[in-house]
C-alpha cells in the first residue's frame, strides 16, 4: 500500500470518513477486497456514487489504460468490505454491463467532471462496479435464499428421522404399524434429495462460480471434500437405518448425532461463504447482463 493511500485511511477512519485536502466534501468509501495473487487483504479508497441500495465504484485508475489491482481482485473474488462515513457492512462487488454501465458512468462524469476526463484519456471501458449489500433478503430471485431454504428443508427432515430413530431405540410407542420400514423410506427419502440438492451444485452452480470468480475455487474446493464426506455419512445413515434392530442404541444415538453435526456445518459454511454472492448475482444468471 502507498504512503499516500494509507494516509487517507488512517484519515478516513479516525473522522468517520471525512478526508480534508483535494478529497474535502468528496463521496469517498473503504474498499477491502482479497488480493488475487496474495490472498491477502487490501483497502482502497474509491470515490463513490449512491444508487438506491447500492453503491458504485469506478474503475478510472486516474485514465490509465489498465485496470487497477482493486477492480482484477474483486473481478477473482466479489466478497468485499465496505466503509463508508462511520458504517462498516459486507458486500458484494458485482461489474454493471452495456447500457446500464454507459448511464451510470454518464451520471457519475457529470456530477464528478474528473471522471469524464479519465475516460477520454484511455480506449479502456472504465468498469462501473455495484457494491451490494450481503444480506439475505428474501427477494422471489435471491439464489442464496432458495440454499438456506433447501437446507432448512434438509434439516428439518433429517431432524424428523432423527426424532424417529430415537424413538424406536427408547421404545416408544410406533405411531404407525410398520416403523422400521417407515424409517427406512424416509431414510432413502432424505439421502436422495441431499444426494440430488449436492448433484446440482456440482454440475451447475459451481462450475458457473468458478468460470465467474476464481478467487472463490478454495471455498468450492472446500465443498466439494465435503460433499464426498457427505456421500459416506448418507450411505452411513442408510446402513444405519437398515440394521436398526441388531445395533447398538449407544453408537447409534452417537453417530447419529456426528452426522447432524457434520451437516449441519456443511450447510451453515456454503451460507455463510456463497450466500450472499449467489444472492447478488440471482439476477444476472436467471436474465443475464444488459448488454448495450
Amino acid at each position: 500500500m502507498s504512503d499516500w493511500n494509507r494516509a487517507i485511511i488512517e484519515e478516513f477512519r479516525a473522522n468517520g470518513g471525512a478526508v480534508g485536502g483535494p478529497f474535502a466534501g468528496a463521496d469517498l468509501l473503504l474498499l477491502t477486497a482479497t488480493g488475487a495473487r496474495t490472498g491477502r487483504r487490501r483497502t482502497t479508497p474509491l470515490g463513490y456514487l449512491a444508487d438506491g441500495d447500492r453503491l458504485l465504484v469506478f474503475a478510472s485508475n486516474a485514465g490509465a489504460d489498465h485496470d487497477p489491482e482493486w477492480y482484477r481482485n474483486v473481478r477473482a473474488d466479489p466478497r468485499v468490505t465496505v466503509e463508508v462515513g462511520t458504517e462498516t457492512f459486507e458486500g458484494v462487488a458485482l461489474p454493471v454491463e452495456g447500457e446500464e454501465r454507459d448511464r451510470l458512468y454518464a451520471r457519475q462524469g457529470e456530477l464528478v467532471p474528473a471522471y469524464a476526463e479519465y475516460q477520454r484519456q484511455t480506449s479502456r471501458v472504465i468498469p462501473v462496479v455495484a457494491l451490494h449489500r450481503a444480506q439475505l433478503d428474501g427477494r422471489a430471485w435471491a439464489v442464496g435464499d432458495e440454499l438456506v431454504r433447501i437446507h432448512d428443508d434438509l434439516r428439518a427432515q433429517l431432524a424428523g428421522l432423527r426424532d424417529a430413530v430415537l424413538a424406536s431405540l427408547d421404545g416408544r410407542p410406533a405411531p404407525l404399524p410398520d416403523l422400521r420400514g417407515q424409517l427406512r423410506e424416509h431414510c432413502v427419502s432424505v439421502c436422495d434429495v441431499l444426494g440430488e440438492h449436492h448433484d446440482n451444485e456440482e454440475g451447475r452452480a459451481f462450475p458457473r462460480l468458478e468460470a465467474q470468480f476464481p478467487g472463490l475455487a478454495p471455498v468450492i474446493e472446500r465443498l466439494r471434500r465435503e460433499h464426498v464426506e457427505v456421500t459416506g455419512a448418507r450411505k452411513e445413515l442408510q446402513a444405519m437405518v437398515d440394521d436398526l434392530g441388531s445395533a447398538d442404541p449407544g453408537r447409534v444415538r452417537a453417530e447419529l448425532d456426528r452426522i447432524t453435526a457434520e451437516l449441519d456445518a456443511h450447510f451453515a459454511y456454503e451460507e455463510e461463504q456463497l450466500g450472499a454472492v449467489l444472492n447478488a448475482i440471482g439476477p444476472i444468471w436467471r436474465t443475464g447482463p444488459h448488454r448495450a
